[in-house]
């Protein structure tokens, strides 16, 4: 019920938005920007790492690769990708669905600055059938991100 909490997040931090829902899968950033109608860079896609002992979620648009060496720069230690069911476990949002909103867990999120080159983007809300459209500042601002620069 990944999709309710999101719901939950938006009722009560940001009413004027509205979760929006795909008979379309948009588990992947080409499914998702064909879902929603919208070039694949603007899809916000959210990259859930391990960093030593730290979880956290950079967000990022959907044509941009993560960064490595900046990264560890930024963060101290060599990222890694969590495993699926400790994505759903922290996060209590399946893979293709995660998104830094109705978090199960509260996680320090970061927006990467490719983000920045648009007014709107689409991350997913909680499912692979759901999504919002957001101003990144808006997004960051709502959860509370640091703007960093890893792609």
């Amino acid at each position: 019920m990944s999709v309710e909490s999101v719901r939950a997040f938006f009722a009560e931090k940001a009413p004027e938005i509205t979760v929006i829902e795909s008979p379309m899968s948009s588990a992947t950033v080409a499914l998702a920007a064909e879902a929603y109608g919208v070039e694949p860079a603007r899809i916000a896609k959210t990259l859930s790492l391990r960093i030593g002992d730290q979880v956290i979620l950079i967000v990022a648009s959907g044509t941009s690769r993560m960064d490595n060496k900046k990264v560890k720069a930024r963060f101290g230690g060599k990222p890694k990708m969590l495993g699926l069911d400790e994505v759903a476990d922290i996060t209590g949002h399946e893979v293709g669905g995660v998104c830094p909103f109705g978090l199960k867990t509260p996680l320090p999120v970061y927006c990467d600055i490719s983000l920045k080159a648009f007014d709107e983007v689409v991350p997913a809300a909680g499912s692979t059938h759901s999504a919002v459209r957001i101003a990144p500042l808006r997004m960051a601002a709502l959860v509370g991100a640091e703007w960093v620069d890893v792609c």
